[in-house]
């Protein structure tokens, strides 16, 4: 699997969640996947100082990514060890991007697709996650489908 990065200054404020010793870590993260509107799926997460482990199976690639950075987007996560399996057919992995200060949609859409008018692509390929384009914020890890 894989370790992926995140701007640990930047994302949700979840109290306590790195806490040492805070044994309500995972179920934690299993309420805010849940919250962030990815439903309950099977997939069971640990931390351990500034990474978190998430492990268990999903139906898509896409669920899977979705899961990863609903977890990496914590303010405090560091990094995120990729455990999970994906049972339904196999597709290439999105890439993704970090926003810098003055990043919208748009000018990450013109910087990768070549056109800012693709930008509802990124939105929608983070849903529900983002409740609007213009609600992005700098060290926030986005996913850019191909």
């Amino acid at each position: 699997m894989s370790l992926l990065s995140f701007v640990k200054e930047a994302g949700e404020k979840l109290i306590n969640l790195l806490t040492p010793g805070n044994a309500n870590a995972g179920e934690q993260l299993k309420e805010h996947i849940s919250k962030v509107g990815l439903g309950n799926p099977n997939v069971q997460a640990t931390v351990d100082g500034h990474k978190v482990t998430v492990t268990g199976e999903v139906a898509s690639q896409e669920e899977k990514e979705k899961i990863l950075l609903a977890v990496g987007n914590i303010e405090g996560v560091e990094s995120v060890d990729d455990q999970i399996t994906v049972t339904g057919p196999v597709v290439a992995a999105a890439r993704f991007v970090v926003v810098k200060k003055g990043d919208t949609l748009s000018a990450i859409s013109l910087a990768v697709y070549g056109n800012a008018n693709q930008y509802n692509k990124i939105f929608e390929a983070n849903k529900p996650m983002l409740s609007h384009p213009d609600k992005i914020y700098p060290g926030q890890t986005l996913r850019i489908p191909e």
